[in-house]
């Protein structure tokens, strides 16, 4: 009999030390009234919108990079048990790896915004999640995917000139995203994607809205560091992108996958 093949490891495209560290700076930064949230605002309303239109009314829930509390908050004005957890957790949170078996579970459903854009085992993240649902439970992922930062992606290119870097994480695609869930074992699997355009006056305050929700690089094996010389280039080429105005037009795609978990069927005899 031919031996079974060891399970193959991810590749590591994403540093997770650095990961932890870019989350727990952004928690912090997100106890300023004033910092930039507005991704996060929209997967949560958009979870919200999503469970009204499916009539899901969870018992218990396991809500996971919830930063603005909006889910938490209404499912549990709906007498909803919620667990909030994050990779990064504040105070009364749970700590969680997506990326390893889930210490809980029983969940009617499981929700995770903006989280796993950059884990290094996407699959893998996506079967703890199934497995920490109940049967019929439903869990709903968003995250930025492919096609987000365009015009940050140009400017860093023409930043590098001539050697480029790698600066900009790879992203998955609504399609890709598609596949994914399918595979993943989820039930009446679902995926789709939205865009979030923002206007930004100077690239100084696009990079502190990406810090401020998260979205710094934290790449395995990122570029150098810019300097005065590439900062100047940057900045001369957000000017250049500039409309009439003098404000740069930023894209967000954000892919939202979902599916139910299979109840388990009685054998036959």
């Amino acid at each position: 009999m031919a031996s079974a093949l060891p399970p193959q490891t991810p590749p590591t495209i994403f540093s997770p030390a650095r990961r932890l560290a870019v989350r727990r700076r952004m928690r912090r930064l997100q106890q300023r009234a004033d910092a930039a949230r507005y991704l996060a605002e929209d997967m949560a309303e958009d979870v919200l919108e999503r469970l009204g239109f499916l009539r899901h009314e969870p018992r218990r829930a396991l809500l996971i990079g919830d930063v603005t509390g909006q889910v938490a908050a209404a499912l549990r004005a709906q007498g909803c048990e919620v667990v909030v957890a994050d990779p990064a957790p504040l105070p009364g949170e749970q700590e969680l790896d997506e990326e390893a078996p889930y210490p809980f579970g029983g969940f009617d459903l499981v929700v995770s915004l903006g989280t796993l854009d950059s884990v290094n085992d996407l699959p893998g993240a996506l079967v703890h999640g199934r497995r920490a649902l109940a049967p019929d439970g439903l869990a709903v992922i968003s995250f930025i995917g492919a096609g987000s930062v365009p015009a940050l992606r140009a400017i860093m290119l023409a930043a590098d000139g001539e050697r480029p870097a790698p600066r900009i994480h790879p992203q998955v695609d609504v399609r890709a995203g598609a596949q994914l869930v399918q595979r993943c074992g989820f039930a009446d699997p679902v995926a789709d994607s939205r865009t979030l355009t923002v206007a930004f006056r100077s690239l100084r305050r696009l990079v502190a809205d990406l810090r401020e929700q998260g979205l710094s690089a934290v790449l395995a094996r990122g570029g150098p560091a810019l300097g005065k010389a590439g900062l100047a280039r940057a900045e001369a080429a957000f000017a250049a992108a500039a409309d009439n105005d003098g404000r740069v037009v930023e894209r967000f795609e954000i892919v939202t996958l979902s599916g139910w978990a299979k109840p388990l069927r009685a054998p036959k005899f």
